[in-house]
């Protein structure tokens, strides 16, 4: 009896973590204060900051992997 196969293409995704300290300076910093005075950090620019000091591939760690039927289907001739 003959045997077939059918290919199915497949995407793994890999989420790795890592921590970065961001160092707290002036450019962190609102540029407004609050009505009562008070200076607060900006978050945007912190976040901003923090992935900038991600860029390296240096100290990722594995997080989770995921291995899902990918959702656009194609032979692999195609590929």
């Amino acid at each position: 009896m003959a045997t077939y196969s059918i290919s199915v293409r497949l995407r793994r995704t890999t989420v790795e973590e890592r921590y970065v300290s961001v160092p707290v300076t002036d450019a962190m910093m609102r540029t407004q204060p609050d009505d009562d005075g008070a200076h607060h950090l900006d978050g945007e620019k912190v976040l901003a900051a923090a992935v900038e000091l991600g860029q390296d591939d240096t100290g990722w760690l594995p997080e989770d992997r995921q291995i899902t039927v990918h959702p656009i289907q194609k032979s692999p001739d195609d590929a």
